[in-house]
């Protein structure tokens, strides 16, 4: 039975389901407020270089990618390098790239590093990663890898990325964390394997419109969208209003009441209780290198940014023009004062703090710098997480709310996210989504 699906936000998760709802036969529009498609994957112009606003890798262990990228014909464009890991602790940076290294590493003595190479050697052959939810992950991390290691390792990496809310995370986020990264390894903790397509997301995104648009998708950009009302239906800021069969929305959950205010409070309630992370993300083209590694972890409170993401260790320069582009990322809390910061005030904090931890580095080799700003990066992955997370039907016939908070075993990453796409396309079929319904089941993330 074909219909006329609605999809609102054009991600690539809502780019990834109106490309699996056009296979299915079905008439499909997509929705986005800006004026191009690829949402947290697009790519900006900085100093003469376009590439992705926000720092991304595509391991060979990336399946749905991939999928993606054959059907794209770009999968001979993906190239795969060794890359190294650097670690800045004690005012210090260390190379913890292979397992020499890792046993050389000073800050830790003997016994912390066997405790923390057999939290993560554990972590990675875990499959029971419900079991990890009713679990806070400092509490699980501290019990396998020591006191020691926790405070001076793993808790300064855990604020990096959840801040002060990484006290109510349970120990399945680290788990989804050491799943996806150890499958860039070849083998054990020796050698890291990252890739990209030449061009990065801008190439893949333009492909991929392209595509949708042959199949037949309807592009409606530059279209904010006021709400999503019964019917169903989608009600445009110009005042038009569109008419489906089914309505889907991908923004972020928080935003999700506010798109849909026919929800009954307690839909409101659950969709409100998922807490999102954001994220300032400063990028840099440089005339020098600042170090070789891909990413520089840090564990010092001082320095202003996340990591230090070194994409020019990745990437072969001539896609910048034989310039370096690095990108320093800070997460934040969704209400953070730092993502209403002046850029000037940003700027200056990070510079200096680049000035500090590496010696050779001056202002001078700064060719352009530029900050993306984004409230609603991804949910903070609480105890019983799963259980407490609403399914992707609502209550208003032919509306449906699927966002990553819906991805509960894994990290934020395309691959994820296409995955989801697929599970969701897969279960909300028309045939099966009308048997589910009549026996008054709710669409599950399960």
């Amino acid at each position: 039975m074909t219909e006329r699906i609605g999809i609102v936000g054009g991600g690539l998760l809502g780019m990834s389901l109106a490309h699996r709802f056009r296979k299915q036969g079905h008439e499909v529009t997509l929705i986005e407020a800006a004026p191009q498609l690829g949402g947290l994957a697009s790519a900006w112009q900085l100093g003469g270089i376009t590439w992705d606003k926000f720092y991304h890798v595509i391991l060979g262990s990336d399946s749905h990618t991939q999928t993606l990228l054959k059907e794209l014909g770009l999968d001979s464009e993906f190239r795969s390098v060794e890359t190294k890991t650097g670690f800045y602790t004690d005012g210090k940076l260390y190379s913890m790239s292979n397992s020499l290294e890792f046993l050389r590493f000073p800050p830790l003595g003997l016994v912390s590093k066997f405790r923390l190479a057999l939290t993560i050697m554990h972590a990675s052959r875990v499959k029971d990663w419900k079991a990890l939810e009713k679990i806070p992950v400092a509490e699980w991390l501290a019990k396998w890898s020591g006191k020691r290691t926790f405070e001076k390792i793993w808790q300064p990496l855990l604020r990096s990325k959840l801040g002060e809310n990484y006290r109510e995370a349970s120990a399945a986020f680290i788990w989804a964390t050491i799943q996806r990264m150890y499958a860039a390894r070849r083998s054990g903790m020796k050698k890291e394997q990252f890739g990209y397509v030449r061009g990065g997301y801008a190439a893949i995104l333009k492909r991929f419109t392209k595509q949708l648009e042959a199949d037949g998708v309807s592009l409606r950009t530059s279209c904010p969208v006021a709400k999503i009302a019964e019917g169903p239906a989608v009600e445009l800021a110009s005042g038009e209003t569109l008419e489906f069969d089914r309505v889907i929305c991908t923004a972020a959950a928080p935003l999700v009441p506010k798109l849909i205010p026919g929800l009954t409070g307690a839909e409101r309630e659950r969709w409100e209780a998922v807490k999102y992370q954001g994220i300032v993300c400063a990028s840099l083209v440089l005339a020098k290198p600042l170090a070789n590694f891909y990413v520089t972890n840090i564990t010092e409170s001082w320095v202003p940014f996340t990591a230090v993401i070194e994409m020019t260790a990745l990437v072969d320069r001539a896609e910048f023009d034989g310039k370096h582009l690095v990108y320093l990322p800070k997460y934040v809390a969704s209400n953070d004062p730092l993502l209403n910061e002046s850029a000037e005030a940003i700027r200056e904090s990070f510079l200096a703090a680049l000035e500090r931890m590496y010696p050779h580095f001056q202002r001078s080799d700064v060719l352009a710098f530029e900050i993306a700003r984004v409230t609603y990066v991804f949910p903070i992955p609480a105890l019983g997480y799963s259980e407490r997370l609403p399914g992707f039907e609502t209550s208003i016939p032919g509306v449906f709310a699927v966002n990553s908070a819906h991805i509960v075993n894994g990290t934020l990453n395309v691959n994820e996210t296409l995955a989801l796409a697929e599970r969701f396309a897969t279960s909300a079929a028309p045939e099966r989504f009308e048997s589910q319904r009549s026996n008054s089941d709710l669409i599950t993330i399960d």
